[in-house]
């Protein structure tokens, strides 16, 4: 089974398929070429950018069914392979959703070549004969505690994540200087997803809205279009943040109006 739908079908490979095979022997540390050679996947243009990124801090804004789980699972996977003993730490609003990224680890590290198997130590793991880690964890700021000198922290359907969990996440980045990755669809002007990516820091931010994406039909599009409301379909398909459903106010809009320079009554 091919990972992307585009090669399956021999559509809109990225240009330059050759000279990306030579990157790949010449540098394998080359994630896009390293992931196309060694695994068949053909990185779109956003994919591109999020396997090749090497930044301390990244998010990724995209559309439903662009495909985030398996690139950035790749993205992990090709980080343990070139760094031995490392750890490699995946979070998400539930356990079910950290073991559908496992999986997608799983088959890439199949595909390496190697047995799959756990660390011996937590359910939702993945141990590479070098030594290096990918553990999966659940949306529980008890359980998650004890983890340090993380090397790269991935997120997944961060804007689902709560802020507690975002925030008990974050110290097991201290120690090793870890890399954190968020990735989601958004859910409303609310939560650290919305804050960090409207936010001033310096984060490498990538978006990626439906029609940017070669996998998604345009009639499917237009299916989805008449079929949503058009709040939904912007909110699922064009990445952008809109207040929550059912809300009666907009957080952001509340947020700005708030004002320490009230002289108080007393």
């Amino acid at each position: 089974m091919a990972w992307n739908l585009a090669r399956s079908r021999g559509e809109r490979r990225l240009p330059g398929h050759r000279k990306l095979m030579r990157a790949a022997r010449a540098n394998p540390h080359d994630a896009v070429a390293w992931a196309q050679q060694k695994l068949g996947f053909i990185a779109d243009p956003k994919q591109a950018i999020v396997l090749s990124a090497h930044v301390p801090r990244g998010i990724l804004n995209c559309s439903r069914q662009w495909g985030k789980s398996t690139t950035c699972a790749i993205k992990a996977v090709h980080f343990a392979e070139f760094h031995p003993d490392s750890l490699i730490v995946v979070a998400g609003p539930s356990l079910r959703q950290s073991g559908e990224f496992l999986r997608k680890a799983q088959k890439a590290v199949a595909q390496l070549g190697y047995r799959v198997r756990g660390d011996g130590t937590n359910n939702c793991s993945l141990l590479l004969p070098n030594g290096a880690r990918i553990v999966g964890l659940p949306e529980s700021e008890d359980t998650i505690r004890g983890f340090s000198a993380v090397d790269l922290m991935m997120i997944d359907e961060a804007s689902r994540v709560s802020d507690q969990m975002y925030h008990a996440l974050r110290p097991m980045l201290a120690v090793g200087a870890g890399a954190l990755w968020l990735l989601s669809t958004p859910n409303g002007k609310t939560g650290f997803f919305y804050r960090e990516w409207s936010g001033t820091k310096q984060w490498e931010r990538v978006q990626a809205a439906a029609e940017d994406c070669p996998r998604i039909p345009k009639d499917f599009l237009e299916e989805e279009r008449m079929t949503l409301s058009e709040e939904d379909f912007r909110r699922e398909y064009n990445c952008e943040f809109l207040p929550g459903e059912g809300a009666l106010f907009d957080e952001a809009e509340i947020r700005a109006r708030i004002s320490d320079r009230v002289v108080p009554l007393w």
